[in-house]
């Protein structure tokens, strides 16, 4: 199985074609969003192409392909205009590990949950890229694709590993696993 991550989209409706792009060229099977999909939050700037409306029809093309959790910015009323489920936390088995899938603001590499050694936990929320280990937990930290504090940027998680990569397609952070 191969997933393709993305998070912190904060309604851009130019972020959401992007990521819908990447994920169709992909030959991912899913499309894993990490939260903070429509709502630009209080203490952010409005992002490029800010239109909630149209990034759920833009993400609502690929409805049946989509896993989102939900962040700290998404709230009931982002239910309401998705043809996809925004779930808490999930878990998705993949080979011999376990990828813990999560917005950041509870669960992150200075808070993991209930992981064990070899399992992957992928997160957004902080709009850094980073892949760490702790604890023998592999952190993987997407950065936002609207609002970077560093560089846009997408993960491909596979039985391989996991790999960040920017709109360009450049390679900015890769993690091998043992298998």
């Amino acid at each position: 199985m191969k997933l393709f991550v993305a998070t912190d989209i904060h309604g851009s409706a130019y972020w959401a074609e992007q990521i819908v792009c990447k994920f169709r060229r992909s030959d991912a099977d899913m499309l894993v969003l990490l939260g903070d999909v429509y709502n630009h939050g209080p203490r952010n700037p409005f992002p490029r192409d800010y239109a909630p409306m149209r990034t759920a029809e833009i993400l609502n093309s690929v409805a049946d392909k989509i896993i989102a959790v939900k962040g700290n910015c998404d709230s009931d009323v982002d239910c309401m205009i998705s043809d996809f489920p925004f779930a808490g936390d999930c878990i998705v088995p993949l080979g011999k590990r376990r990828l813990y899938f999560t917005h950041g603001h509870v669960y992150n590499k200075n808070n993991l949950p209930k992981l064990a050694a070899g399992d992957v936990l992928i997160y957004g929320h902080f709009h850094v890229n980073e892949i760490t280990e702790q604890k023998g937990v592999y952190c993987v930290n997407v950065s936002s694709a609207s609002l970077p504090k560093d560089k846009s940027s997408y993960c491909i998680a596979d039985e391989e590993g996991v790999t960040v990569r920017d709109f360009e397609d450049n390679v900015l952070l890769r993690q091998n696993f043992d298998n």
